[in-house]
């Protein structure tokens, strides 16, 4: 496997090294003129070497361009030759380069891919999706006169870095080359991650080769140290203003990867990456405060222009409710109460009476003490409450809350004193409570809430109904009523509380009342938002700039002035086993000193998270995703420092923030939508706090692109024999084979499809997400190759709305392909005998006519109006039909070609640059004004006016835009067909509306219209010219 990947790619740089890279600035990558020779060694002894010098990106570019020059079909125009000829001159001439400066009093405008990040899969056609839509907006802008701030970088930290690394066994070597004898190898030695910079070379050429405008001088990589110096510095910030906390809190930890997982990184209790077996266990991390934020994280989303799924989406995230914390006094053996209690969160205190049991999770700080000693001796508890905890500990909490899965518990052996009635209640441990949601415990109301009530059921624990529907006399006893009713059962007159008769937010009103007089609780509000764990036990990430003081563990800051705190080089980094992260290896970097006391100490050697350096450069998803370019959950501050990005400074220039503040638009998975946005919106509060930022939001506006499927898949079922069986008649249970079947040997049939030679047979049709695993993975490079970027661009905007998930057709490229070729002949003219094209254009320069500019005007007025709003699929077919009117057009006037091609630039940059310089146009198209559609020019000069005679249509005519009542009567007099239904009869009055009917209303009785000798089919609609 590794040494195909090896061979397939010859002289390029391997693609599959990439996840274990940084991405490198292009200052960085400019700086590197000293050649060397790389040897990449794998446990399997396959080698690769390649020099690399300043030259290699030409070298790479020029093998790829050569590679698609073997492929030379007859083309429907030169993309071959004009995309890398403008990428070139792009390149050269820094065209969307945004300077440091810019003029102000200038509108801004600031478009933003969400922040991509490495893992090896290569690009498939569907990461380009929402690359090109914000290319679009980009190059739009810049031609309404706006700066346009359009960047993109690379977060290169992360778990998928690291662990592929990890996985392919990779030792890679060094071998600098003595400059005068250039074959003999001077020295091997290990290399960190950061010598590796090269082999961002091809993915970089991989996105230029698709004519995106990014201004590759604000290039960022979340690895470099310049960059997370400013990552290391807003964590002390947040650490001065104790919103960095260390705590001991129970995590998912995956001792075969070394880290703490997120709970959506867990799968049916083992890693989503590698599948390991993850278990649940205590350890101390550090957190970050985010519920300090809760409320304004909740308030602030009304002002935000994102979609409502997302605000709705991040508002469940939040969670706020408002209830009150219980407590409840544990019981001895003798029932009496014991010194402590068991503190619970309620929205519901209004069913107090109904609590016939307490539920602990099996995390729970307390549970060593309710289970006491003496009890466990006597009944046995003990055992079955610790083997329940340690099977608990290996589910994450999104199986140990999933509603549908069978309630499982066991009874602690201990009691607590309901405080409402006095009654005994027993205490259960039950993995359906989290320790860290609420107080970890709570109060069961079976016959009010249905997860309380199949546990209550299986387990044979009492239910009493507390809650009386409104308008109901019976009630089902064998479910839960969760809903608000009347109080009923609920009195008692040793605790003085009756609540019988109130509604439900009465009720809960007086319980909460009489809680804090009596001391039994208070009201309070809670979130299910929790503190953002911000550890993780691995090499490679951001060290976190604190240190221990080795006599007393107490933790210090590292002086600002000491940022940034580099990683240490390791040999070895995969994980220990222990718990304890792999920089422990590093003895001489953990043993320091404080720098302020002298004192003997040791560094922190867990890192930060993955998406920790994102959350100020951008902030992204908090799902680890596989895919080559995907969202990263680093990206939280990214956005700020592309405004600055070489400031050693300070983060971020305050002038330069608070012109570009906030994002305008900012573009990405819609699986982003909850925990990166999130996380990103905490740290600009943060910032916004301290004065860093002049906005109290990041984005202004937020979309989410859809996804691309692959081709849809033909599958076939066969049976033991080998038989077919027909799709519609497979069962679940039945054990069959699959076959994949080409398209080329299935039809449509009815709604589905058959096999063409059996059309007794119906196969399965699916999509199904791009993967290796799948097979059905489609490299933009080949579409490149046979169609050009502008065509890929055009048919990926083409193939449906932005935000819908779409079906990838290779065939269906050929649409938006002719259209390009058409639009060339239109233009330029057909090829010559030898292939070739004559230089110039068949332009005229003549006046155009009105029915010229009116085609050209609409064009530009629904193109405008749909890349405002993001419908471009609707925009590209308006320039089709402009395309199919001006070839029917006897001349071309130059002006109204020179419009279509400024229209045409933004989704089809390589082709429109070509077109303007055939026209005679001397520099780039990027910065000429957009072409405004003209009113005028937009009207019908006609109408089709229906006209009625006593209310019952009979015809229609055609009149002029402000036709008055006169002139529209007399027209429909005049015509041949409606003047028969006039003749001989008093008109009585007419009503007009203009532009929109006439009616004429008749009086007495005249003769009736003579019959036509022979049906006349259009007598209905009759035009008047």
């Amino acid at each position: 496997m590794i040494g195909s990947r090896f061979t397939s790619f010859q002289l390029q740089v391997p693609s599959f090294f990439l996840p274990s890279l940084p991405f490198p600035s292009s200052s960085r990558r400019r700086s590197r003129s000293r050649s060397r020779r790389w040897t990449f060694q794998t446990s399997r002894t396959e080698v690769l070497s390649c020099d690399c010098s300043a030259g290699m990106s030409q070298q790479l570019s020029e093998e790829k361009q050569h590679q698609r020059q073997k492929q030379a079909p007859n083309r429907a125009y030169p993309f071959h030759e004009i995309e890398p000829k403008w990428q070139l001159y792009w390149e050269e001439n820094s065209t969307f380069r945004t300077p440091d400066e810019v003029d102000t009093s200038m509108p801004k405008f600031y478009v933003l891919d969400m922040f991509p990040y490495p893992s090896g899969a290569g690009l498939h056609v569907g990461h380009p999706l929402g690359y090109t839509a914000t290319d679009i907006l980009a190059r739009y802008k810049r031609m309404q006169g706006y700066n346009v701030l359009h960047p993109m970088g690379w977060d290169a930290f992360g778990l998928p870095a690291e662990q592929y690394a990890i996985d392919v066994l990779l030792v890679i070597f060094l071998a600098d080359r003595d400059t005068s004898q250039t074959h003999n190898v001077k020295e091997h030695r290990p290399i960190s991650f950061a010598e590796l910079e090269f082999v961002a070379f091809d993915v970089v050429l991989q996105l230029k080769s698709l004519g995106f405008s990014y201004d590759w001088d604000r290039e960022i990589s979340t690895t470099e140290p310049d960059y997370y110096k400013w990552t290391q510095w807003i964590f002390l910030q947040l650490l001065k203003r104790g919103l960095a906390y260390q705590a001991e809190v129970p995590v998912n930890w995956c001792p075969a990867l070394g880290t703490v997982l997120a709970n959506e990184e867990v799968v049916d209790g083992v890693s989503e990456r590698g599948g390991h077996p993850v278990i649940r266990k205590p350890m101390r991390q550090w957190m970050l405060k985010i519920t300090a934020y809760a409320d304004r994280l909740l308030r602030d989303l009304d002002e935000l222009d994102w979609p409502e799924s997302i605000k709705e989406m991040q508002r469940n995230w939040i969670g706020r409710s408002e209830g009150a914390e219980l407590e409840f006094c544990v019981l001895d053996e003798d029932a009496n109460e014991r010194d402590v209690k068991i503190t619970v969160y309620t929205t519901r205190p209004d069913t107090i009476f109904g609590v016939t049991y307490l539920v602990v999770a099996p995390e729970h700080s307390l549970l060593s003490t309710i289970v006491s000693v003496g009890q466990s001796k006597m009944t046995g508890h003990q055992s079955q409450v610790e083997e329940y905890t340690d099977l608990a500990s290996r589910k994450s909490d999104l199986e140990r809350t999933e509603l549908q899965k069978e309630k499982t518990g066991v009874f602690s052996g201990c009691y607590a004193r309901n405080p409402a009635n006095g009654e005994a209640i027993p205490i259960w441990v039950a993995d359906y409570v989290l320790g860290s949601y609420g107080t970890g415990a709570i109060m069961a109301v079976p016959a009010h809430d249905t997860r309380d009530h199949e546990f209550a059921a299986k387990y044979s624990i009492s239910v009493c109904m507390v809650v009386k529907p409104d308008g109901e006399h019976c009630v089902d006893s064998s479910k839960a009523f969760a809903g608000e009713g009347t109080a009923v059962n609920s009195a008692n007159s040793t605790s003085g509380l009756d609540i019988n008769g109130l509604p439900s937010k009465a009720a809960a009103a007086k319980v909460i009342e009489w809680a804090e007089k009596y001391g039994s609780g208070t009201r309070k509000v809670n979130y299910k938002l929790r503190d953002w764990l911000f550890a993780r036990q691995r090499y490679w990430g951001e060290p976190i700039p604190v240190v221990f003081l080795e006599d007393t563990g107490e933790s210090i800051p590292l002086p600002e002035s000491d940022l940034p705190l580099t990683l240490p080089e390791l040999d070895d980094f995969t994980p220990t086993g222990t718990g304890e992260p792999p920089l422990t290896k590093a003895v001489s970097w953990v043993n320091t000193v404080d720098p302020l006391s002298g004192k003997a100490a040791r560094r922190e050697t867990s890192t930060m998270p993955q998406w920790a350096g994102s959350c100020w450069f951008l902030s992204l998803s908090h799902k680890i995703l596989h895919a080559f370019l995907d969202c990263s959950e680093t990206m939280y501050r990214y956005y700020l420092r592309y405004m600055d990005p070489r400031n050693s400074k300070e983060l971020v220039d305050k002038r330069k923030e608070i012109y570009w503040s906030p994002v305008d638009v900012y573009v990405g998975g819609a699986e982003h939508a909850v925990l990166h946005l999130l996380y990103s919106r905490f740290w600009h509060k943060v910032l916004y706090d301290i004065g860093i930022v002049s906005t109290k939001e990041p984005f202004k506006c937020v979309i989410n692109q859809g996804i691309i499927l692959g081709e849809v898949q033909y599958t076939a079922f066969k049976d033991q024999d080998g038989n077919y069986v027909s799709a519609d008649s497979v069962d679940a249970s039945d054990e069959l084979y699959q076959e994949v079947i080409p398209e080329e040997k299935v039809k449509k049939s009815g709604d589905g499809f058959v096999l063409d030679d059996n059309p007794g047979v119906q196969v399965l049709a699916r999509a199904h997400k791009m993967s290796k695993s799948r097979g059905n993975v489609v490299n933009p490079d080949d579409v490149v190759g046979e169609y050009g970027a502008d065509a890929l661009r055009l048919y990926e905007m083409f193939m449906g709305p932005f935000r819908d998930t779409k079906t990838w057709n290779t065939s269906g490229i050929e649409g938006v392909y002719r259209f390009l070729g058409r639009t060339w002949r239109l233009i330029v003219g057909s090829p010559l005998a030898d292939g070739s094209f004559q230089d110039g254009s068949l332009t005229v320069d003549v006046e155009p006519s009105f029915e010229q500019l009116r085609s050209l005007h609409r064009c530009i007025a629904k193109v405008t109006e749909e890349i405002e709003a993001t419908r471009f699929n609707t925009g590209i077919s308006a320039m089709m039909e402009f395309v199919n009117a001006a070839n029917k057009w006897d001349n071309l006037p130059r002006s109204i070609a020179e419009a279509f091609v400024l229209v045409l630039a933004p989704y089809a940059p390589h082709i429109a640059e070509e077109l303007w310089f055939r026209l005679g146009h001397s520099s780039t198209l990027a910065y000429e004004p957009f072409p405004e559609a003209r009113t005028e020019y937009l009207k019908d000069a006609k109408k089709v006016l229906p006209v009625q005679v006593n209310g019952k249509t009979r015809g229609t005519v055609e009149v002029d835009e402000g036709c008055s009542e006169e002139e529209a009567f007399m027209l429909a007099s005049q015509d041949s067909k409606l003047s028969r239904f006039l003749e001989g009869k008093p008109i009585i009055k007419t009503i007009y509306v203009p532009g929109k009917i006439l009616n004429v209303i008749l009086g007495g009785k005249g003769p009736k219209p003579k019959s036509n000798p022979k049906p006349n089919p259009d007598a209905s609609r009759t035009t008047v010219r």
